[in-house]
């Protein structure tokens, strides 16, 4: 699919990406510079959307650690099993909702996560923080990219610290929520 094909998908979709465009190279690198994705065992992807965290990850990840990536957009989807053949990597065309279904007992080092919490229900977003939490090891980290200093509040309710971070470099200019 090319990236006019996922613009228009993306534009087609505002109600359930919640972005006017993609994440930029620096907010992927911002965002993953919270992270030791080299010691990872197993990393879990909310909202895998064009792939650009996708990349990001996978770049940094050891061969060995397992990537599960969420997303409802069959068509993103379809994209990013092309992109993303490798066999560590599991593209899940589901809802976040449904986390711990796939872990098979396992627990993640890190959950990194472009979801639209702003547009997602408050019974969807319980579900998807609940098992979130549930779905971390002990150390474990919740990393969030969003565009309103308020959800903060709302990380707080299910984390016991939440650092928020600013970049000015993406359109329009992010917050990454570090949650653990």
């Amino acid at each position: 699919m090319s990236k006019s094909d996922l613009l228009v998908e993306l534009y087609s979709n505002i109600n359930t990406t919640g972005a006017l465009t993609f994440s930029s190279k620096a907010l992927v690198n911002k965002m993953l510079s919270y992270t030791d994705l080299s010691q990872a065992r197993l990393v879990i992807e909310l909202g895998g959307g064009d792939g650009s965290i996708t990349q990001g990850i996978v770049d940094r990840l050891s061969p060995e650690a397992e990537l599960l990536v969420f997303e409802i957009n069959a068509s993103f989807c379809e994209a990013m099993k092309k992109q993303f053949p490798q066999p560590n990597v599991k593209i899940i065309c589901d809802s976040a909702e449904n986390i711990e279904a796939y872990l098979e007992g396992k627990k993640a080092d890190y959950v990194l996560s472009s979801l639209p919490f702003s547009l997602i229900s408050k019974e969807g977003t319980d579900q998807i923080l609940k098992q979130t939490k549930r779905a971390l090891t002990p150390q474990g980290k919740f990393i969030q990219i969003c565009y309103s200093y308020l959800l903060k509040k709302l990380f707080q309710k299910y984390f016991s610290q939440v650092e928020a971070k600013f970049t000015l470099k993406n359109l329009p200019p992010a917050f990454v929520m570090i949650c653990h």
